[in-house]
């Protein structure tokens, strides 16, 4: 098998941890929706506990297994809710972790996506632009177009959990299908 034939694996995470999330289900369609030779991994975040500078030498083994994901994936797609014109605190606890330390940071040079979904109007936008900042602090490499934010979510998922704006799941594939195609290039 050559590499253009190998199965491309993205890492994904976030969401929320409140039943019925939106980006629970907006990762879940991503999952749906990745491309031929291509899978994503939804990664459980909710076991991590908060961070402590003090053990950055010993981490806990859930942060441990969380980084070894990220080392392994091709990629990795970041699905966050908005919380305060931010990002939620678990998810910036995880990053915190990750990136800890310095040398031991598994986004460094990862190629990776950012979606959204809210029941606001801007769909998650101001959450965005701040998790694209920290991961630019990461040294990973996010992929900014085009931009994938599900505004008014509570009307765009159906009793299946499943996208109904058609428009928005066009943009999915389309950012999808440009994250494995960066990773091969990547990986050439």
């Amino acid at each position: 098998m050559n590499d253009n034939e190998r199965t491309i694996k993205i890492a994904g995470f976030g969401g929320s941890f409140r039943k019925g999330s939106f980006n629970l289900m907006l990762l879940k369609e991503c999952q749906r929706l990745m491309p031929d030779n291509s899978e994503l991994e939804i990664i459980d975040i909710s076991g991590i506990p908060l961070y402590n500078q003090d053990l950055d030498n010993n981490q806990p083994d859930a942060v441990k297994n969380f980084k070894n994901k990220i080392r392994q994936a091709d990629g990795f797609l970041i699905s966050t809710p908005e919380y305060d014109f931010s990002i939620p605190g678990f998810l910036k606890n995880t990053l915190d972790y990750s990136s800890r330390p310095p040398q031991d940071n598994p986004f460094t040079g990862k190629i990776g996506v950012v979606v959204s979904a809210s029941p606001s109007m801007l769909g998650g936008a101001r959450a965005q632009y701040h998790l694209r900042q920290v991961m630019g602090f990461m040294d990973s490499r996010i992929i900014n177009r085009p931009e994938v934010f599900i505004s008014f979510a509570h009307t765009k998922f159906n009793s299946e959990s499943r996208l109904t704006d058609e428009m928005a799941v066009n943009l999915i594939r389309q950012l999808l299908q440009k994250l494995v195609d960066e990773i091969k290039i990547q990986k050439k």
